[in-house]
């Protein structure tokens, strides 16, 4: 199932930001979507370093083997 369309209403400023982000062949729609793909690789990485960070003091050679 398809979603709905998405209002968006953008400022001056966004407007500049969808043109110089343009790529040949590209429409604005092109442009919000890549933006979408890297707010998520964004919040990927962002847990990833919160898990890291709980991880970082853990020994796995200190436990036993699972074979």
């Amino acid at each position: 199932m398809r979603p709905g369309p998405v209002a968006f209403h953008p400022t001056a400023a966004d407007l500049r930001i969808l043109r110089s982000a343009r790529r040949d062949g590209e429409q604005a729609a092109d442009v919000l979507r890549r933006a979408l793909r890297a707010l998520e690789r964004e919040a990927w990485t962002a847990d990833a370093r919160v898990d890291a960070r709980r991880l970082a003091g853990e020994d796995l050679s200190a436990g036993p083997d699972a074979w």
